[in-house]
């Protein structure tokens, strides 16, 4: 039997609350140069820890061992859907968080302003992080420029900072294509290809955005120091079953950056807009309690730093999270996850294969007897090692929400 079929056929319907709490990036690893602490073990969190007390641990993987996530594999994995068999283009979930409604047929992609020097080569993949208002600027710049490629449509949106999305809006198209990212400094743009070469759709989606680029790049040339861009996730739109059919459960999203309301939205996820912060976050969760049945809160600061290698501020972020705590806790859910979609390790600098820590808490959770909430405790827990697609139906198994299997 289909183990999906299987958890469908035994669930129950109960009016349990459950909470996904994911600190992206959380995840860190001991180095000599951090005096064999990760920031999570260096951070004060006086609230995470009380909770640690009374909590079940674990460490997940977020796809398979050695394998590096992207937040949408991480994510969708956090979800319950199986990363290796739901593969969907990071365009898609941007585009989505920044409220665009995808049509058939679209082909949708992440972008990030760059600083390319003389010769194109990338110099800095984020342009050094510019505001979101001078992103505003150029996409206007870009907008007002280009709106057709070929006989495809050009949609351009501003994201948070240096981000921001492209949709080619055609006949004959689909993805997904390479990135136009190298994925690191000191390399040139590369030109996009169709992942499937035998795919008439995807050459041709490929060729627009290739010609994209020849007509962007001059538009911007002479802008500091947001003088380039690169594409990512270049994909169309795929097919989902919805969380509310997956679980039963009524989800709400609560987080602030375009991405990860796209991701709940892939998956048919209310997005509960307006907070800023992580304490509004949970204002807001206090304010739709009953409205909802699941919640997923994304706190994104701690990927921000790890991915700037700067422990210190990773730490603080951590410690700024526990502070903004004891919100939620007024109206604990019956089920609480607290955990990351992936590690971002300082001495990385980027996403990473370590498992995350995990922390579950609720009336049947048990005490894993650890005073804090940290990658060394976890190790010990009692959830073990785990892969990130089981923690829902652990979480719907804690809400009692399966019935017993068998005689």
């Amino acid at each position: 039997m289909n183990l999906d079929t299987l958890y469908s056929e035994l669930t129950l319907k109960t009016n349990a609350k459950l909470a996904l709490v994911v600190l992206d990036g959380l995840g860190d690893i001991a180095t000599r140069g951090q005096r064999y602490l990760t920031p999570l073990e260096a951070a004060a969190t006086p609230n995470l820890d009380a909770l640690a007390k009374d909590s079940a641990q674990g460490r997940m993987v977020p796809v398979a061992p050695g394998i590096t996530p992207g937040s949408g594999p991480g994510h969708l994995g956090l979800f319950g859907y199986d990363p290796l068999e739901f593969q969907v283009g990071r365009g898609v979930i941007e585009a989505l968080g920044l409220g665009l409604e995808l049509k058939s047929g679209d082909v949708a992609a992440r972008a990030n302003f760059c600083t390319l020097d003389a010769k194109g080569i990338v110099v800095d993949r984020r342009a050094g992080r510019i505001d979101t208002a001078v992103c505003e600027r150029l996409c206007q710049m870009l907008s007002q420029k280009i709106k057709k490629i070929g006989d495809a449509e050009v949609l351009i949106k501003a994201g948070k900072g240096h981000r921001f999305v492209v949709i080619f809006r055609g006949k004959g198209l689909e993805g997904p294509l390479s990135d136009s990212d190298p994925h690191r400094e000191w390399l040139p743009v590369p030109k996009v290809a169709p992942l499937n070469p035998k795919s008439a759709k995807a050459k041709k989606a490929a060729a627009l955005v290739n010609a994209f680029y020849k007509a962007a790049l001059p538009v911007i040339a002479n802008q500091k120091p947001a003088n380039g861009f690169l594409l990512r996730g270049i994909a169309h739109q795929p097919v989902i079953a919805s969380f509310q059919e997956r679980y039963g459960l009524r989800p709400g999203c609560l987080a602030v950056y375009p991405m990860y309301k796209g991701l709940a939205q892939l998956v048919g996820m209310t997005k509960l807009e307006g907070p800023q912060t992580i304490t509004e976050q949970f204002e807001r969760y206090l304010a739709e309690y009953s409205n909802y049945d699941f919640f997923f809160i994304h706190y994104k600061y701690t990927d921000m730093q790890g991915e700037d290698g700067n422990f210190d501020a990773k730490r603080k972020a951590i410690e700024e999270f526990d502070v903004a705590l004891p919100v939620l806790l007024r109206k604990k859910p019956d089920v609480l996850a607290i955990t990351g979609d992936h590690s971002t390790p300082c001495a990385i600098k980027g996403h990473s294969w370590h498992a995350q820590p995990v922390l579950l808490n609720s009336s049947f959770s048990g005490s894993d007897k650890l005073e804090r909430f940290t990658e060394t405790g976890a190790n010990s827990g009692s959830l073990g090692l785990f892969e990130a697609k089981y923690l829902l139906r652990l979480m719907q198994a804690n809400a009692q929400m399966f019935d017993k299997f068998g005689a």
